[in-house]
């Protein structure tokens, strides 16, 4: 393997560490959230637009993932449809009350809304949107790259001045971060992986605090296992009167 690779697992290992030693608060709160919303028998909405709405798809319907999560997904934020459309788009105010015109969001759920740069329209209201209906909002963003920018909300506010509790990814400005060579371009972004450990870890350590209480809580696991697909069909049809998208 050549330098930068190597490079680039020492940005995303550094990350990883940084973010274990640093957040422990934050990450605590959100856990005893996730934790609180799961036995109260309510719903983790998981909201991201661009590139971040691969966080909200990696925690649902997830071997391994809790079943109580709904992904808040527009197809004109996505990729899939147009790349550079979305980027247009999710710096448009009113998108996200769109969105939400779809999901009963209220007291008691969780969202958790993924912006690495923390500036554009959509995630900023999403997150303002879900707490006036009283749910607990958790951001997931870069306090670097978002600190660095000005916010296109017209509030002027930015995801991490908005949102209840903040899980800072770590990224540097630009998310990129490795030069590819002596004189080439950074390269290497790390908010989606990073991304994916977060939910993944606040997901999996909310459980466990359930468990030790004596609380289960429907967990996918592989349709890919031996009598796994019978197990995840047998979850899926008792969310799915509840959940869009299964």
């Amino acid at each position: 393997m050549g330098r930068f690779t190597r490079d680039y697992r020492d940005a995303i290992v550094r990350s990883l560490d940084e973010f274990v030693a640093s957040q422990d608060d934050a990450f605590d709160r959100g856990c005893d959230a996730v934790a609180s919303a799961l036995s109260a028998d309510r719903i983790i909405y998981v909201a991201g637009s661009g590139h971040s709405h691969l966080i909200a798809e990696e925690a649902f319907y997830r071997a391994g993932g809790v079943a109580a999560v709904q992904a808040m997904l527009d197809p004109d934020l996505m990729l899939h449809v147009s790349a550079t459309r979305s980027s247009s788009l999710e710096r448009e105010p009113g998108r996200a009350e769109a969105l939400l015109a779809n999901y009963p969001v209220a007291a008691g759920d969780v969202v958790v809304v993924v912006s690495n740069s923390g500036r554009n329209a959509f995630p900023i209201e999403m997150a303002l949107a879900c707490r006036s209906r009283g749910a607990t909002v958790i951001a997931i963003t870069s306090l670097r790259h978002s600190r660095s920018v000005d916010s296109l909300h017209p509030s002027g506010q930015r995801l991490f001045e908005v949102c209840d509790i903040v899980l800072d990814n770590g990224a540097v400005p630009g998310d990129a971060s490795v030069p590819a060579g002596p004189h080439g371009p950074r390269m290497g972004p790390t908010s989606t992986i990073l991304g994916a450990f977060i939910i993944n870890a606040l997901l999996a350590e909310a459980t466990a605090r359930l468990v030790e209480r004596g609380i289960t809580i429907d967990v996918y696991q592989s349709a890919n296992t031996t009598n796994g697909d019978i197990a995840a069909a047998d979850i899926a049809a008792r969310w799915k009167p509840r959940l869009k998208g299964l």
